[in-house]
């Protein structure tokens, strides 16, 4: 049941550009060791065990498992990359957390364990350090922005206009700096600019926050103004039908179209 699983993941695998795998690492690590680079490593590998299955498997039974057990010691020896534990006091704590309970775990339960217990974790801390760098700011009185400074100069009064902008990954790890900042925003102004060129990736989380935005903005008649948004958060927003929500004209890809929109919004509200 186990190879037949296998076997339909790898048709699979390959299928959509993976590589095929199996379910034991020792001979992959011992054919890398030895100087095995490319699958012509492993279709030799196969074409030996199948002719000493076939012709010397009586001779085979008569080795001592001592024998074999001192050379799988010797790659059990040669698997263990030893040189990496002198560099793990320099590694950042997460780092070594997850390469030595990877480890312990490798010892005293199961590799597949083992395995799947450093996947999870390097994902958790990877999830952590994203959130970190994902970024929300109120930008209207950054100077050393030149794009900031162009809209001010631009507008016919800034003071109806709020800028915010989002930088990294926009998902559930980040989704709640957002939400903290449309909080701390208070009554939100006229209209309310949210700058996106530096979110390359968004997800379901963070576009609930942005509905929580629109209800704001909807119950203060703010208009809402994206600025600068990327393909994939912009495909996330047109599959919720966010962009009919709020209306195409409000997506804005230069500062010259989200002054012109936002001048064109002032002028229309004092009219």
């Amino acid at each position: 049941m186990e190879l037949i699983a296998e076997g339909v993941a790898n048709i699979f695998s390959g299928a959509f550009g993976g590589i095929p795998v199996t379910g034991a690492i020792a001979r992959t690590a011992a054919n890398v060791k030895n100087g095995g680079r490319t699958p012509i490593a492993g279709i030799v590998h196969s074409i030996a065990i199948l002719i000493i299955m076939l012709l010397f498997m009586p001779y085979v039974k008569l080795i001592p498992m001592a024998s074999l057990a001192a050379v799988l010691v010797v790659v059990a020896y040669n698997m263990g990359e030893w040189e990496t534990f002198k560099r793990i006091a320099k590694a950042p704590k997460s780092d070594a957390l997850v390469f030595i309970v990877t480890f312990v775990l490798t010892i005293f339960l199961d590799l597949v364990v083992a395995i799947g217990v450093g996947v999870v974790l390097s994902s958790f801390l990877f999830m952590k350090k994203m959130a970190e760098i994902t970024n929300v700011k109120y930008i209207l009185d950054d100077i050393n922005d030149e794009e900031v400074c162009e809209i001010i100069d631009n507008l016919k009064t800034s003071n109806d206009v709020s800028i915010y902008e989002i930088s990294g990954p926009f998902f559930f790890g980040a989704a709640n700096k957002f939400v903290n900042a449309i909080r701390e925003m208070g009554t939100p102004p006229k209209i309310l600019i949210i700058k996106m060129s530096r979110v390359p990736f968004m997800d379901s989380t963070a576009y609930h926050s942005f509905e929580m935005l629109h209800d704001i903005c909807k119950k203060h008649h703010t208009r809402l103004i994206i600025l600068k948004l990327q393909e994939q958060p912009m495909e996330m927003l047109q599959q919720y039908g966010y962009i009919d929500k709020i209306g195409k004209e409000n997506f804005c890809y230069s500062i010259d179209d989200a002054v012109e929109r936002s001048n064109s919004i002032l002028k229309n509200l004092k009219v």
